[in-house]
């Protein structure tokens, strides 16, 4: 497949080609796990992005949005190598709670908990900063020999075949790769070489993110706040400066979330204690706030000749249930675990033909389950949301179900 590259013939005028057995494009959070999954793993890997990783919560274009890892998930950084790095900072998430503020004094009418015990003897899950991951992950690679991390380099070009992928990067590099893993975001350049089309909802929303303090322990539960326009969620975060502390996501209409967004600090703490039903008692704001849009979007397929796509160059969804990057370390664990039983034919086509198999109809199911959840949430009619509020009840009051939902939230049987 050759798709948007030079003449064939400029690849063999540049420098001599580097040989390793996997070339990921993008270095976020997932294709900067995938590296040091596959690096502790004894496959050589080369992994660039455009961008160098910010890793300081201060710096210019610090990523200000956390992540929960689920259960499953620490399994996959515990292989890699990280989760020794990541657990000091890690805030556990024990219970999930969901609260109905959808009454006509918007006050909380129904609090539902889900609690981990009743599935696990251990939390759904850990909080972590994303800076934070960077910060360790990128620490991670540089223990491991096998692993070539190149900040600040993109992809070029592409040219794939049968027994290979030839990568050229931006600063010259030319590569030849047993396997190409496009990691680089849900506009993936991989994704568009290899002429993939994707589906793509839009929803008119948006999402703010920002960390807040607060007088009252939030006691490692996470709480999703549903009223109108989408969830309010606090999600537990390690004290700071002596203070309890969450992250907050706040979906709403796109409109209404640039307002908040520029409101001065004093105006905007009115607005997020008004939504938080004060729970937590009076939240103080501790970081600078970041809006992200809201999309889900699924690639038609996760696979191309010698590649496959992962983590947002393959699936994207509202950041409801913890389910995006957890959906990334899926990706990951699979594609590893196929590498790991036939290292011989890496990147060849029964093992992506696997891969596709084993990953697409969970990723097309799970999109279009949190799909539903956020059109659930966004109701504003009293009526849709009494209805909304039933069946959370419903849910909740039959303790198979309930169980059965959880565990598929997490992923494990």
């Amino acid at each position: 497949m050759s798709l948007g590259q030079p003449p064939i013939a400029t690849y063999f005028s540049v420098m001599k080609r580097i040989t390793t057995d996997i070339v990921i494009s993008g270095g976020g959070v997932a294709g900067l796990t995938a590296a040091a999954a596959f690096g502790s793993a004894g496959f050589s890997v080369i992994c660039v992005d455009p961008e160098p990783p910010v890793t300081s919560a201060t710096a210019t274009g610090a990523d200000l949005r956390t992540t929960a890892f689920l259960q499953p998930s620490v399994e996959v950084l515990q292989a890699a190598g990280l989760w020794d790095k990541l657990a000091p900072h890690a805030a556990p998430l024990q219970i999930m709670r969901i609260i109905d503020a959808g009454g006509e004094a918007n006050e909380p009418r129904r609090i539902k908990d889900f609690d981990a015990s009743d599935v696990s003897d251990q939390p759904f899950g850990y909080n972590l900063p994303n800076w934070l991951l960077r910060r360790e992950m990128v620490a991670r690679l540089a223990e491991l020999p096998s692993v070539d991390f190149r900040p600040g380099v993109a992809t070029k070009s592409i040219l794939t075949r049968e027994t290979e992928a030839r990568v050229t990067l931006t600063d010259g590099t030319a590569i030849s790769a047993s396997l190409l893993i496009g990691a680089d975001g849900r506009n993936s350049f991989v994704r568009q070489v290899l002429g993939i089309a994707v589906k793509t909802w839009r929803y008119g929303q948006k999402a703010l993110t920002f960390a807040v303090t607060h007088p009252i322990p939030h006691d490692n539960v996470s709480t999703e706040i549903h009223r109108s326009g989408g969830p309010f969620t606090l999600v537990p975060l390690p004290d700071r400066d002596g203070m309890p502390a969450s992250a907050v996501v706040w979906m709403a209409e796109g409109p209404e979330i640039l307002r908040l967004s520029a409101l001065d600090p004093i105006d905007f703490e009115t607005a997020i204690n008004a939504r938080s039903c004060h729970i937590l008692g009076p939240l103080t704001l501790a970081s600078p706030r970041v809006v992200w849009p809201i999309i889900s979007q699924i690639a038609d397929s996760l696979i191309g000749e010698r590649t496959a796509l992962m983590a947002e160059a393959a699936h994207v969804m509202p950041p409801i249930g913890a389910q995006g990057l957890n959906m990334s370390l899926t990706d990951i664990s699979t594609l590893l675990d196929l590498a790991r039983a036939t290292p011989d034919s890496l990147g060849d086509a029964e093992m992506l033909i696997a891969y596709e198999k084993a990953r697409h109809r969970d990723i097309q199911t799970r999109v279009i389950g949190i799909d539903a959840l956020n059109r659930a949430s966004m109701l504003g009619a009293p009526a849709l949301r009494d209805l909304r509020g039933a069946a959370l009840n419903a849910l909740y009051a039959v303790t198979p179900l309930r169980k059965a939902l959880m565990r598929t939230g997490l992923g494990v049987r």
